[in-house]
């Protein structure tokens, strides 16, 4: 996220689906090891940036995304869109797109993505019986990750926060009532600060 609050920039669009200025909050991501691999590409950062992403993306075991992370535009399903992955996808684990629009199940390589039309319980429920031991990543957008907190169903937050403002997007932890949270992790570095905490109940 950056300094001011944004996940996205504004003006979200197919030629820019992070919204204007939003792929600055991931440059710090695109130059690890750990980001390039899944990706098919050499090379990258070995530092502590890379070390922390290695670390939480061994965590996961399922993830849930929201209709416009995955793509394609509101409404009824164009269901030649596939995502903005192609045809190789970087997750390697079970995909649950939150959508109030059904879909069959659709898998990419070692991906499978699975359309979730009966709200954030459902698709929560779902992602844990297919994470097993492991953990279940929120992964955005800004709305589905506050829908989730607002919901008391978040155990950890971990943010990135790169050092840039946006201005305005979408913003994190709107509408997601107080909360007390213990601060458990803090790793920086010159391209953003990730900070860990738990959620108190």
């Amino acid at each position: 996220m950056s300094l001011d609050g944004y996940v996205a920039g504004p003006n979200q669009s197919l030629e820019e689906p992070l919204g204007q200025g939003g792929e600055q909050l991931h440059e710090w991501a695109f130059a690890t090891a750990s980001w390039r691999e899944p990706h098919g590409r050499e090379g990258g950062s070995t530092g502590a940036d890379d070390e922390l992403l290695r670390e939480a993306r061994g965590r996961i075991g399922a993830e849930i995304m929201g209709r416009g992370k995955f793509g394609g535009g509101p409404g009824p399903w164009d269901e030649s869109w596939q995502g903005w992955w192609g045809e190789d996808p970087p997750f390697g684990y079970p995909v649950f797109v939150l959508t109030h629009h059904a879909r069959e199940t659709l898998t990419l390589s070692d991906t499978t993505f699975t359309f979730v039309t009966d709200g954030i319980e459902s698709a929560l429920e779902q992602a844990r019986a297919a994470a097993g031991e492991r953990d279940v990543l929120i992964g955005g957008g800004a709305d589905v990750c506050n829908q989730y907190i607002a919901a008391g169903l978040v155990d950890e937050l971990l943010l990135h926060v790169a050092p840039v403002m946006l201005g305005g997007g979408e913003r994190l932890l709107v509408g997601t009532g107080a909360a007390q949270l213990e601060c458990t992790q803090v790793v920086g570095s010159p391209q953003t600060t990730h900070l860990r905490y738990r959620l108190q109940r």
